[in-house]
């Protein structure tokens, strides 16, 4: 059963197309900032043991931004585009 699952995740890797990874890849960045922000947010206020973890997580968070940018320039992604995605999910949910 456990294969079967690995199975169908892979055929649903293979079945997107490159523009709706390139957008999975642009809204990752959106969230990912975004995450990173408030981690930010929430570090200015953290008090006693969870200064620590917002440094881990803030920490974690910009290595997963880096890396993410890293792969959206390989891809010949602009920061046009990402600015583009990011209102365009912006307007989707506010309507």
């Amino acid at each position: 059963m456990q294969n079967e699952y690995l199975y169908v995740k892979e055929q649903l890797i293979q079945e997107k197309t490159e523009i709706e990874k390139e957008t999975e890849l642009i809204t990752n960045i959106i969230k990912t900032r975004e995450d990173l922000k408030k981690a930010n947010r929430n570090f200015e206020y953290a008090q006693e043991e969870l200064v620590d973890y917002y440094i881990y997580q803030i920490k974690a968070m910009q290595a997963k931004l880096d890396y993410l940018i890293k792969l959206a320039k390989a891809k010949g992604i602009t920061v046009d585009m990402i600015k583009e995605i990011g209102f365009r999910n912006w307007e989707e949910e506010a309507g």
